[in-house]
């Protein structure tokens, strides 16, 4: 069984769906049969490497909000992601351009190493402050998270895989994916929302079901 999973690693969403995810895996009887391949999506293409004002300002400006309802927003999120195992600290964050993350989680797909670039870029969004827009930032994540030094290097130096992440988009927009996270079973059954693991746990045995 193939879930591809929509994502962006400055989504705070997509981390708590990632959790709830794992939690939904585990209790999944044929896990041992399921393969996990993240794709990408940009939340916002035009970001800059890296932003001039925090977090909490960008949101309350793009939705029109107060920074009170910002911040019992992000309240709620660190306090949801406590819960579940994923590190939110929205002071701390600083956000920028995705799109070279990406490229290196496409390389890490290639690498076996996926899963563990993809969290090491999200810790350090969301947990440490790092500026993940930062091309001397990610290849030290990068490293960090087993990928070969100098590969991610080159990757970070070069166009290579921009068009694999410009694929997952198109793919994601040619079937109606306009939110992350997005957990696709098998490119026929799919579940938007960081949505609670029984949910996603039924996602799963549905897909069993129908692929039988």
């Amino acid at each position: 069984m193939e879930i591809d999973v929509w994502a962006d690693v400055v989504c705070p969403w997509c981390l708590l769906g990632k959790r709830r995810f794992e939690a939904a895996l585990e209790r999944f009887e044929d896990r041992d049969d399921v393969t996990v391949r993240w794709r990408s999506f940009e939340l916002d293409p035009a970001a800059p490497r890296e932003h001039e004002t925090d977090a909490a300002t960008r949101l309350a400006e793009k939705y029109g909000m107060s920074l009170e309802e910002v911040h019992q927003r992000h309240a709620q999120l660190e306090a949801m992601g406590a819960e579940e195992g994923a590190e939110f600290h929205f002071d701390r964050v600083r956000g920028g351009n995705t799109f070279d993350a990406h490229r290196l989680v496409q390389l890490a797909a290639d690498r076996g190493l996926q899963d563990a670039v993809i969290e090491r870029i999200m810790r350090a969004n969301f947990a440490d402050g790092e500026a993940i827009g930062d091309p001397a930032t990610l290849e030290r994540l990068a490293v960090e998270a087993g990928l070969d030094a100098h590969e991610a290097r080159e990757v970070l130096l070069t166009d290579r895989y921009g068009e694999a992440v410009r694929e997952d988009e198109r793919l994601a927009a040619s079937v109606g994916i306009t939110g992350v996270p997005c957990f696709v079973v098998d490119r026929r059954l799919a579940v938007s929302g960081a949505q609670p693991p029984d949910v996603l746990l039924q996602l799963l045995r549905e897909g069993r079901a129908r692929a039988a």
